[in-house]
C-alpha cells in the first residue's frame, strides 16, 4: 500500500514557506472562481518588498485579492484576468487589472502552446485515500494549468465540494510539489439582482423555442434566473445541462423535476459543467453527485462537442447590439465589464446542433446615473469592443420580442432589430438606418 499520507506530510508547508519559491518576474496562476488560493494569496502579498514584477493570472475571482490591494502602484504584483467578476471589474476600472482576450474552449491550448507558468496556486478539496485532490467547481480550467506549471502548490479548502468528473477533475499527490492547509471562511453567495419585469418578459419570449428534451446552456445573471423560474413552472420536461458555468438556475430546474439529462446524445444522464458559482445549496447539490460531471472547458465549450447534442439551446446576455447585428457583450466603450467567455463557443456549437438555437438577450434600454434612458440597440458601434461578429449571430431577444438574424441581409437585420427596440427609439433608429442605406423605402414604419 502506498503511503500517501506520509508523502502528504513531507510536502506540507506553511503558506509562507510555500510562496518562498516565487521569484521576481515569475508568472503565477490562481486558476479560477473558488480555486482562489486565499491563504497563499495573503502570504504572497506579505513578500511584497522582496519581489518585483510578479505577474498573476486569475479568472472570475471574488475579492479581495491581497496581492492587488497591498500594491496599488503595481511595482511588485501585476494582476490579469480571463473573465471579470464584479470585483475584478472594479479593479479594471481603477487600472489594477488587465483583461486577457480569449475564448474558453481554447483555454487549455493557450497554456499548452503559448504561455508559461512558473508557479500555480490552486485550492482543492481534501485528499482522498487514493492520493487524489479534487479540483471541485474549478475543474473547467485547473488541470491544463497545473500540467504546464513548473511548481504546483495546492491549498486544501475544507469547504470545497467533491465533484465527479469526465476527466481532469483531480490531481494526484505525486504531481504536487507543496501542500498548504488552514481554516477557510464559508463561501459567500454572489449577489445578482432578482429578475425584473423586463427579464421575465424576455424569458417568456424564449419559452416557445424550448422543447421537451432540450439541453440548456445558461449564462449567469437575472435573465438566466428568470428562464429557470419560468421553465420550473412550465410543462417542459426532460431537460439537460451542458454549460460552462453552473448556477442556481439549474438547481431550480432540478428541484422542479425538469432537469433529468435523459435525452442527451452524449453524457447521457449527466449534467455537464466546467465551473460553478452560486449558493451553498448549489455546492451541496454538486457534492458527490453522480448525476453531474465536471469537465475541462476544452471539452465543455468545444463547438464540435456542443453540436453533437440535439436541441441544444444556448442563452447568453449582452450589453448592446448595433443595426448590423454586431454584439458587444463584454464591455461598454473601452470599459471591460466581463469577458468573451463561452459566448462564441456556444453560438457556433448550438447553431450546428440538430434543432439547436443560440439566443443573445438584453433589456432594450439602460439608465445612466442621472436617470437618462439609452437604447441598447445602437445605429453603429464606434470604438466598442465587439464580442460576437454579425456573421455569427442567431436569435436576439429583448422584452419586445425575438428575432432571427441567420442569413439576413443588412436591411432585414435593421428591420428586425428595430422591431424589438424600445418604442421611444424606433423612429430615430429608422433615420439612422436610412442614413446608412440599410433601410428599404418599402419598409413599414
Amino acid at each position: 500500500m502506498f503511503d500517501f499520507w506520509g508523502e502528504y506530510q513531507r510536502k506540507l508547508r506553511t503558506p509562507e514557506e510555500a510562496v518562498s519559491v516565487v521569484k521576481s518576474g515569475d508568472w503565477v496562476d490562481y486558476t479560477s472562481c473558488l480555486g482562489k488560493p486565499v491563504l497563499l494569496d495573503r502570504a504572497l502579498a506579505g513578500r511584497k518588498e522582496e519581489l518585483r514584477d510578479v505577474k498573476i493570472r486569475g479568472n472570475l475571482m471574488e475579492g479581495p485579492l491581497a496581492v492587488v490591494e497591498n500594491d496599488p502602484e503595481q511595482e511588485h504584483f501585476i494582476y490579469h484576468t480571463w473573465h471579470c467578476s464584479s470585483y475584478e471589474r472594479t479593479l479594471c476600472d481603477k487600472g489594477l487589472c488587465y483583461y486577457i482576450p480569449m475564448v474558453f474552449h481554447n483555454n487549455a491550448a493557450y497554456y499548452e502552446y503559448f504561455l508559461h507558468v512558473n508557479v500555480v496556486m490552486v485550492s482543492v478539496s481534501p485528499m482522498d485515500k487514493h492520493g487524489f485532490f479534487n479540483f471541485s467547481v474549478n475543474t473547467g480550467v485547473a488541470a491544463p494549468i497545473t500540467r504546464m506549471a513548473d511548481i504546483v502548490i495546492v491549498e486544501v479548502n475544507e469547504n470545497l465540494p467533491k465533484v465527479h468528473g469526465g476527466y481532469d477533475e483531480c490531481i494526484h499527490i505525486s504531481d504536487v510539489d507543496f501542500i498548504v492547509e488552514g481554516a477557510h471562511d464559508k463561501f459567500s453567495h454572489p449577489s445578482y439582482p432578482e429578475p425584473g419585469e423586463e427579464e421575465m418578459q424576455i424569458a417568456k419570449h424564449l419559452i416557445p423555442y424550448i422543447v421537451d428534451g432540450a439541453t440548456l446552456q445558461l449564462g449567469i445573471g437575472s435573465i438566466p434566473n428568470a428562464v429557470g423560474e419560468i421553465i420550473a413552472d412550465s410543462d417542459i420536461k426532460d431537460l439537460g445541462m451542458h454549460t460552462e458555468l453552473c448556477s442556481d438556475a439549474y438547481l431550480k430546474l432540478y428541484l422542479a423535476g425538469k432537469l433529468t439529462n435523459r435525452k442527451k446524445q452524449i453524457d447521457r444522464g449527466k449534467g455537464v459543467f466546467g465551473c460553478a458559482v452560486g449558493s451553498q445549496e448549489l455546492y451541496d447539490w454538486l457534492d458527490d453527485n453522480h448525476g453531474v460531471a465536471a469537465y475541462p472547458l476544452e471539452y465543455v465549450n468545444r463547438p464540435s462537442v456542443i453540436a453533437q447534442i440535439d436541441n441544444m439551446v444556448s442563452i447568453n446576455g449582452c450589453v448592446a447590439v448595433d443595426l448590423y447585428g454586431q454584439v458587444a457583450a463584454e464591455g461598454s466603450g473601452a470599459r471591460q465589464i466581463s469577458g468573451t467567455g463561452g459566448q462564441l463557443d456556444f453560438l457556433v456549437g448550438a447553431s450546428a446542433s440538430r434543432g439547436g438555437k443560440a439566443f443573445i438577450c438584453m433589456k432594450s434600454v439602460h439608465h445612466d446615473r442621472n436617470g437618462g434612458i439609452h437604447s441598447r440597440i445602437r445605429p453603429q458601434f464606434n470604438g466598442d469592443i465587439i464580442t460576437s461578429p454579425r456573421s455569427q449571430i442567431y436569435f436576439l431577444a429583448t422584452e419586445y420580442g425575438v428575432v432571427n438574424l441567420e442569413g439576413r441581409s443588412t436591411w432585414e437585420r435593421a428591420e428586425a432589430l428595430i422591431s424589438i427596440a424600445h418604442p421611444a427609439f424606433r423612429e430615430e433608429l429608422i433615420r439612422e438606418a436610412e442614413e446608412r442605406k440599410i433601410w428599404r423605402r418599402s419598409n413599414k414604419r
